[in-house]
């Protein structure tokens, strides 16, 4: 039986007294080495739902426990090393090479020099680019998908067991997009991380996902395989989802 990586129980958010939550008394788990998709249109609150985990945002209510820890025992900043994070404003630091932005956290970690180098290097070779090539060029000399590999190597870097990825490819062009996924499920496929990924494209949710999260409103609509969201929604608006990634399938078979 797989550890439970991620538990929330009756978690609630709302960003004033008065208004709605954004978050709606949630309550899942989520098993180690699991690639959970989280999909939804604007405003539904899964990125919320994803911050609250690595403690960028707290709940109003209920408990978020990682590994059977309830996170708001341990400090914020210790939460968040133990987590990777993309987001899809990469982030990185212009003036700093590619090396060191992918070395940021384990030399705050004060690892020693030979053990960063090393880790930068097999990073680098991880998310397919050529350390020789490319540790010492700078942000500005790659291009966005470049750009997004070297964000996702410096969120692996002190090796987490928990990756958050918040839309780490909606800013990319379709063609690097499909390759972006594939790669992004090699890596996976060969660390046995746990990954929660926000999106709100469905081909892409349902591409990558081992389970899929639907939401809607602050609520989970239904969350489990793909296939089996398929075959039986949980409601209408689950329904529509599918029905309208169909139609885009028929649209491109008309055109044959």
């Amino acid at each position: 039986m797989s550890l439970t990586a991620i538990e929330f129980n009756n978690v609630s958010k709302k960003y004033s007294q008065s208004g709605d939550y954004v978050v709606d008394h949630v309550s899942l788990s989520i098993y180690e080495g699991e690639f959970v998709t989280i999909l939804g249109s604007s405003g539904s609150g899964k990125t919320t739902l994803l911050k609250m985990i690595n403690r960028l945002y707290e709940p109003n209510e209920g408990t978020i426990k990682l590994f059977g820890e309830d996170i708001t025992t341990v400090d914020p900043v210790k939460v968040r090393r133990r987590i990777g994070y993309v987001i899809q404003q990469v982030g990185l630091f212009p003036h700093m090479t590619i090396a060191q932005n992918v070395a940021i956290v384990p030399k705050l970690l004060k690892w020693n020099k030979s053990k960063i180098s090393t880790r930068v290097d097999e990073l680098l070779s991880l998310v397919g680019l050529e350390p020789q090539e490319f540790r010492n060029r700078y942000p500005s000399q790659l291009s966005g998908g470049q750009q997004q590999r070297i964000g996702l190597a410096r969120a692996l870097a002190t090796d987490p067991k928990i990756m958050l990825l918040d839309e780490p490819f909606g800013a990319i062009d379709a063609i690097n997009r499909l390759n972006l996924q594939d790669e992004l499920l090699r890596i996976h496929g060969g660390l046995k991380k746990t990954f929660l990924f926000v999106t709100h494209d469905i081909n892409e949710a349902f591409k990558l996902g081992t389970r899929v999260m639907i939401m809607n409103k602050g609520r989970i609509c239904q969350f489990d395989t793909p296939s089996h969201i398929v075959k039986n929604p949980a409601d209408d608006f689950v329904s529509s989802l599918i029905y309208s990634s169909r139609e885009q399938e028929r649209f491109w078979e008309g055109l044959d």
